[in-house]
């Protein structure tokens, strides 16, 4: 099943995410590779496709697991939440109707 994963980024965290960003990538890489990635990517803080140090407001993550509890548990071990970047993450299910 799919499932949507939302990072909410904390105040004045653009260096942390910089700094963890390369682990971060590597992990989504992996499963886009898997063919278990619909999409990824940051969420700009300004309405600017790059915020410069505006930074980003969080992430969403759509993919593939086999139940909410590894989604959570893939979320959970997430660079951006070990750096510090995440001040909150939520997961829950998504069904993909179109395109």
């Amino acid at each position: 099943m799919w499932y949507v994963i939302e990072g909410y980024d904390g105040r004045d965290v653009l260096a942390q995410r910089q700094a963890a960003r390369p682990a971060h990538l590597q992990r989504l890489e992996a499963l886009r590779d898997a063919g278990r990635l619909l999409l990824a990517g940051p969420c700009p803080a300004i309405d600017a496709e790059d915020p410069g140090p505006a930074g980003f407001s969080g992430s969403l993550v759509v993919a593939e697991f086999e139940s909410i509890e590894s989604a959570r548990a893939w979320a959970d071990s997430d660079p951006y939440v070990a750096a510090g970047v995440y001040a909150r993450v939520e997961v829950r299910p998504f069904r993909k109707v179109l395109p």
